[in-house]
């Protein structure tokens, strides 16, 4: 066997042993639960002793943008800086996927450099193409398809304000989008029940209601129209932007489509007693959510959002430590 056969050979072991996170559907309840109670170990770890344990000392992220992003990026840039790595940020100038220059490339590329892909994008394709030429494991930072990443923080959220995730009510509430598809899928593996509301137009693809119905683990999973039915007795109210990024153009058509799915107190009344209330962010308030909600007590807001730290940096760990 020649050096460069031997080096293909060894590549080709790793890509076989190596795994991805890339959507939710592709990690079992156990695999999943595993996650969970890393990240709250780690998030234990950090508040007890201001640092965790440095295992990805020496270690880089490489991180690939398309969209910008706040907690995407800052919760991994300090999720590896806590571990002891070092992430690297480039912009859409710096690489062009898939225009400067290809993705299979790119792929190759960053893997002679780092130990690790994340990569925020468009176009769900090209993340599955930087999987598929990548020899180093592969993070799905947002996807037009899916936000596993935020899906992950989520669900470890409802477990520390509500005890457990198994058999809640969580209801999402506007457009059918990809964090939409995320939780219901963890909704689904975890033993939640889970319902959407949408109006006409704007409802999440049937086929990503029948996978999560075939995956769900005893409970319910349903898509519906009426908001008010879709929020009486939950545990867990969740909702976005009604006008995600790329959806500029038809903002004015959807700010009048969806005030009837407007997170306010009155809807919030409807829930259960002691629901939360969730919202990836950023929040357009006085749109998708009122400030009374949103700064309220039944608000989880900024919870969530700091466990978008801890869950990456379980996320990083599983993937990138030796």
């Amino acid at each position: 066997m020649t050096k460069a056969q031997a080096i293909h050979s060894i590549r080709k072991e790793v890509k076989e042993d190596m795994r991805h996170f890339l959507d939710i559907a592709d990690w079992t309840p156990e695999e999943l639960n595993g996650l969970l109670d890393l990240a709250a170990g780690l998030k234990k770890e950090w508040q007890q002793r201001g640092c965790n344990k440095q295992v990805l000392n020496g270690r880089v992220l490489g991180m690939v943008f398309q969209k910008p992003s706040l907690r995407t990026r800052v919760s991994f840039e300090v999720g590896m800086m806590h571990l002891g790595g070092h992430a690297l940020y480039l912009s859409p100038a710096e690489i062009g996927l898939g225009k400067r220059e290809s993705i299979a490339d790119v792929a190759r590329v960053l893997s002679r450099y780092v130990q690790g892909i994340m990569a925020r994008v468009f176009d769900h394709q090209h993340i599955l193409e930087l999987a598929k030429y990548a020899t180093v494991p592969v993070i799905n930072g947002l996807s037009n398809y899916n936000h596993p990443c935020q899906a992950l923080a989520d669900v470890l959220t409802v477990k520390e304000h509500l005890g457990q995730i198994k058999g809640k009510k969580i209801v999402f509430l506007g457009d059918g989008n990809n964090v939409a598809v995320s939780l219901l899928i963890a909704s689904a593996k975890l033993g939640a029940h889970f319902t959407i509301a949408s109006p006409e137009g704007y409802r999440l693809r049937p086929d990503v209601i029948e996978k999560g119905k075939a995956i769900a683990a005893g409970s319910r999973i349903a898509s519906i129209t009426d908001p008010v039915e879709a929020v009486a007795g939950a545990d867990v109210i969740y909702t976005d932007t009604w006008t995600s990024m790329g959806q500029e153009e038809e903002a004015e058509k959807r700010r009048k489509v969806f005030p009837p799915y407007q997170v306010n107190a009155g809807l919030v009344a409807q829930a259960a007693p002691g629901c939360i209330v969730m919202h990836c962010l950023p929040a357009h308030r006085g749109d998708e959510i009122t400030d009374e909600v949103a700064d309220g007590p039944h608000s989880v807001l900024f919870d969530q959002a700091e466990n978008r730290l801890h869950a990456q940096k379980a996320i990083l760990v599983h993937l990138m430590a030796e």
